[in-house]
């Protein structure tokens, strides 16, 4: 008998016929000789709901009692889970985030996972029950409920699949998979049958929202295998494990995009030690996160820096630097809120040379102009006009043939 953790959406429990809906697809789990946790969000647009009605009350909302409230829209949904495979004779029992003994930090509405004691929740099953736990939270040491914040039910599965030892952690959405890019950009994009954790934790930092980031780093460190299923259509979904667990590497696995990017450029700085902490230390102190950075030195003994930061924060960067680089005798700040990155993924990078000029000759083709470049062992990132963002990454998708299906047995799990 296998252990499956299912982890269903605040899409796929969008209302009560979506919920029965789901009933009957754990039932059948249930029936083909599985033992099977359930995991689940707030019923989709609750979590929003009860944000706004906290803000209605109180501008500044205390942590503590903004996870209590939070907290309620996943007992809701489990409750509910519970009646409906009750209607379908199939045992079950729910669990909040205390009751399954889910242990976190006490760093309120972000907290993160210390511990789970599952025997709670391995009675539940011996005793022949669903175990239906809320997603997104858990308790401190001290016994305050926490939340994890946005996606958290994602990291709640995962980490009860670890504990449980579970033969597969699924994760049930309103997309069939993980696919090779955004199909509404990409018509032809092709849902993959297997990605490895290196590159799903690529795709998701580059803006696919499929998995959290979280949940694909505590399935990585945990070796838990991950997959991406439909709630709504039936079909195989895409397999997230190891490299070792595939065979023949693709050599790119997907074009990711981010078009919620700005750029900050820094020119005429003193070229000397300690300038690009004067200058980048305060955007850190101002939880300001900086992505791609790239740095020029002149003959002149100056230096231009460029950096990337999220478009909401562009404008408190800008004021930041522009503030900090008089003092530091620049020549000037200039900034640029309307650029995108597109990014080319795949672990099979590693043993090829020559993908960076293929993807520079592919936009170049295009007449796309590239103004900043980043690579990793497993991904080359540019920056370009944000106008050039869909016909860049329709360009890339075709230039390394990712609309074809792969060879046979190109990634099967050994």
């Amino acid at each position: 008998m296998a252990l499956i953790v299912q982890k269903y959406g605040g899409t796929s429990v969008g209302d009560l016929d979506r919920i029965a809906h789901v009933a009957r697809r754990v039932k059948a789990t249930r029936e083909a000789g599985n033992e099977v946790v359930v995991v689940l969000s707030a019923m989709g647009g609750e979590t929003d709901r009860l944000l706004e009605m906290a803000h209605q009350v109180s501008a500044h909302p205390a942590r503590r009692e903004l996870d209590v409230l939070l907290a309620t829209g996943e007992q809701v949904s489990i409750a509910l889970l519970c009646m409906s495979l009750a209607n379908e004779r199939c045992a079950a029992r729910s669990f909040t985030g205390g009751q399954a003994r889910i242990r976190t930090d006490t760093s309120h509405t972000r907290a993160r996972i210390e511990e789970i004691d599952v025997n709670a929740i391995s009675r539940a099953l011996t005793a022949g029950e669903v175990a239906v736990v809320a997603g997104f939270q858990g308790i401190d040491q001290d016994g305050n409920i926490t939340t994890l914040g946005r996606g958290g039910s994602d990291t709640t599965a995962v980490a009860l699949a670890a504990a449980l030892g579970a033969e597969e952690c699924q994760i049930y959405t309103d997309v069939d998979g993980v696919y090779t890019s955004d199909p509404r950009v990409v018509p032809d994009a092709r849902r993959m049958d297997t990605v490895t954790y290196e590159e799903m934790l690529e795709l998701a930092s580059l803006g696919a929202k499929v998995l959290q980031i979280r949940a694909v780093e505590f399935a990585s460190k945990y070796n838990v295998t991950l997959r991406v299923l439909s709630s709504f259509e039936e079909g195989p979904g895409t397999l997230i494990t190891s490299e070792d667990a595939t065979m023949e590497k693709p050599l790119i696995s997907g074009v990711a995009f981010n078009q919620d990017e700005a750029k900050l450029t820094v020119k005429g700085v003193p070229d000397r030690p300690g300038i690009a902490a004067a200058l980048l230390g305060p955007i850190a102190e101002a939880n300001i996160d900086i992505d791609m950075i790239v740095q020029n030195v002149s003959e002149d003994g100056t230096t231009d820096m460029t950096f990337t930061v999220h478009r909401r924060d562009y404008q408190a960067a800008f004021e930041l630097l522009d503030r900090h680089a008089r003092n530091l005798d620049a020549a000037a700040v200039t900034g640029d809120d309307r650029i995108a990155k597109i990014s080319l993924v795949g672990v099979g990078m590693r043993s090829h040379a020559g993908i960076a000029a293929r993807m520079f000759e592919a936009l170049a083709a295009e007449s796309i102009n590239i103004q900043m470049i980043s690579t990793s062992e497993i991904k080359i990132s540019v920056v370009v006009d944000e106008k050039y963002l869909e016909l860049g990454v329709r360009a890339l998708h075709a230039a390394f043939g990712l609309a074809e299906q792969p060879p046979r047995n190109q990634a099967v799990k050994s």
